[in-house]
């Protein structure tokens, strides 16, 4: 089983989601020809993604550890991104079977009423087997690890429930799709609260700042392009140790400049491709579902976060926190964690932030500069058990991205600073039988919950058809 699981894992998300999408595309009607060329362009918008994600961090790492090395920062966990914690994450017994298991959890949820998301974004499974390997690695018990990768999948699709209507409200074009990815869904309390906490500041109620209203308002200096040059011309001036050095090296800063603003500019215009090949196959199960389940609340398919990154605000935002969420990491006592990989992962905190902040781009700055301190002191305080499981992953398949340079933990941004994944490891770790109770009964109440609202927005719909047939005749 791990060996299989390995093996279409390994063939990564770019060529797992067109065959996804195609068989998906088929079995609810489309052509074959269609639902292929829906799938590849999904498949196409994946390489895509992963290209500028590559700039982003082969322009920055290097400038990063420069700026490391001359102002001799001592961190002592080592940012070691998202594609290690992958690898742990499925190179071990649970990430071996999180797939059926998973898949499993959501057929019986979907039968009992309990969530109305399909989840085939497959890829990001590894979320889940991220949480059950370390804590299968700090208990030293299979059972916990594949506990609390279920609770964390059960709270996932409930959080993805509870924001679909906002976020398809908010994106254009994502009628019928939620997002169960924990990274993004973790932050969707700190969202809601922080968004309703602002609203009640006078003055800052009324500050409507949003990414178009910053074109109009500052014009050049309001566009994500040109805000990615100054920051990347920002940073590149960091990496020189005098003014002389500047000087010398201001064709390297110019070009950092224009990588950086080259990313904010193409990441829109890749997820558009997976808007082009997503369309049809929603439009399709829609049409399904309303001849198959009149009177039904409906399903919602659940896919990566990937389809929105490119939002301006969620642009801006992220740009503007690298260099904050930098100065962060050397400013505050007791955190040990520089993220330097971990950037390409930023845009991902923000697709179901900004449904509650309305795309306001200072609300949804103040909500990642809390998410950002708190993911910090978080990755910090798990590393030793990332540590522990990279280092056995190693010795077990002698991947080289997870290798830890002697004299450093390990640790990554995502997912590892989700607040969604610390809380599930330290319920089950610290507090044991006690941790796991309240989160058993904290997930069943959301569970039933959230069957109320399904059925209550169902019995809605049929009474709103009702009238409609009674008013016709």
């Amino acid at each position: 089983m791990e060996s299989v699981f390995s093996y279409i894992i390994g063939l990564g998300a770019a060529v797992m989601m067109p065959v996804i999408f195609t068989i998906l595309g088929v079995c609810i009607g489309i052509k074959a020809g269609d639902a292929l060329k829906s799938g590849l362009k999904v498949g196409v918008g994946f390489v895509g993604l992963s290209i500028v994600t590559a700039l982003l961090t082969s322009a920055l790492g290097p400038a990063l550890n420069t700026v490391v090395d001359i102002y001799d920062l001592q961190l002592h966990v080592f940012d070691m991104g998202w594609p290690a914690a992958a690898a742990v994450a499925y190179n071990t017994a649970v990430g071996a079977f999180i797939i059926p298991v998973c898949l499993g959890v959501n057929i019986l949820m979907l039968l009992t009423r309990t969530t109305r998301t399909v989840n085939i974004d497959l890829w990001n499974y590894w979320h889940f087997a991220f949480i059950g390997a370390v804590i299968y690695f700090a208990s030293d018990s299979l059972a916990w690890g594949f506990f609390g990768a279920v609770i964390c999948y059960i709270i996932t699709l409930i959080l993805a429930d509870l924001t679909a209507k906002k976020f398809q409200r908010f994106y254009k074009d994502m009628d019928g799709i939620s997002i169960p990815q924990p990274f993004c869904a973790g932050f969707v309390p700190f969202a809601w609260a922080i968004n309703k906490g602002l609203d009640k500041i006078p003055g800052i109620n009324r500050l409507e700042i949003d990414a178009e209203g910053m074109k109009k308002k500052f014009g050049l200096l309001g566009e994500p392009l040109f805000l990615g040059v100054i920051v990347g011309v920002a940073i590149g001036c960091l990496t020189c140790a005098s003014w002389a050095e500047i000087v010398d090296r201001i064709p390297y800063i110019l070009g950092l400049g224009i990588k950086m603003g080259a990313v904010m500019e193409l990441i829109p215009r890749v997820t558009v491709l997976f808007i082009e090949g997503l369309k049809p196959i929603s439009d399709a199960t829609r049409s399904l579902i309303a001849r198959k389940f009149k009177g039904a609340d409906g399903l919602n398919i659940g896919m990566s976060p990937a389809l929105v990154i490119g939002h301006p605000a969620t642009l801006v935002v992220s740009l503007l926190l690298i260099p904050v969420t930098l100065f962060l990491a050397v400013a505050l006592p007791g955190n040990q964690f520089l993220p330097l990989a971990s950037l390409a992962g930023m845009f991902y905190v923000f697709p179901l932030v900004l449904p509650f902040t309305k795309g306001n781009v200072f609300k949804t700055f103040i909500v990642g500069l809390v998410v950002m301190v708190l993911g910090l002191y978080m990755v910090t305080n798990l590393s030793g058990w990332f540590t522990l499981a990279a280092k056995d992953v190693y010795n077990i398949t002698g991947d080289s991205a997870v290798a830890i340079p002697d004299g450093f933990s390990g640790g990554s941004l995502d997912f590892a600073g989700s607040p969604l994944a610390w809380i599930i490891f330290q319920c089950t770790e610290n507090l044991k039988w006690i941790g796991a109770g309240i989160l058993v009964a904290v997930t069943a109440g959301m569970m039933w919950w959230n069957r109320v609202l399904i059925i209550r927005n169902a019995a809605a719909m049929q009474k709103a058809d009702s009238t409609e047939i009674q008013t016709t005749e």
